[in-house]
């Protein structure tokens, strides 16, 4: 069981690098979450977007930690396995020459895919969804609103760099690593129902 889940984390991992540097960065295309904030870390100030999913994502961890070490403990190592290859696989930005279209689709599918092994494994890339969690265990609001709503501020932000186009195709990809994630977080030997 804990090889199925060292497995499931780095594959989906490295799903989520590829997804993000082959398909979301090459069209300026957004996600939410921790990934949407180093993304737009990465247009508008061209820096790395894995190390600042990482840093923006550490005092999420530090409230976490004090509160619930469970889910603390759940999270951690995916989302630094995340963040690792969002950055090693950048590579792939110049790769992989596909439409916006195709992008949008295809990008947020894989990271779904990533995120939703991930979930099935009981492990998960932390950052505004584990803060989703946390305030949903202590506010009794459905996870998922919180996390479409803190997905939704994230890609507003995003406007200015990208576009209004660019802006619309990111809702799709959005969608589509919600649909993606769903699928995906059910394969796993108990599948996640939180």
């Amino acid at each position: 069981m804990i090889f199925e889940k060292v497995i499931a984390i780095v594959a989906g991992s490295f799903l989520i690098g590829i997804g993000v540097n082959g398909f979301l960065v090459p069209h300026h295309l957004m996600d939410g979450g921790m990934i949407g904030v180093g993304l737009l870390a990465k247009y508008y100030f061209g820096l790395a977007p894995g190390g600042i999913m990482l840093l923006t994502s550490l005092p999420i961890y530090g409230l976490v930690f004090c509160y619930d070490r469970f889910l603390f403990y759940r999270s951690f190592h995916g989302m630094l396995l995340s963040s690792f290859f969002i950055d090693w696989l950048s590579f792939l930005r110049e790769a992989m020459p596909t439409s916006l279209a195709t992008a949008s689709v295809v990008g947020g599918a894989l990271i779904g895919i990533g995120v939703g092994t991930m979930l099935a494994y009981h492990s998960n890339t932390g950052g505004t969804d584990l803060l989703a969690q946390f305030l949903s265990r202590r506010n009794k609001l459905p996870v998922a609103l919180l996390i479409f709503l803190i997905d939704g501020v994230i890609v507003a932000f995003s406007l200015e760099a990208i576009g209004l186009k660019r802006m619309l195709f990111s809702l799709i990809t959005i969608a589509s690593v919600a649909i993606a994630t769903h699928y995906f977080s059910q394969i796993g030997p108990e599948p996640y129902l939180e």
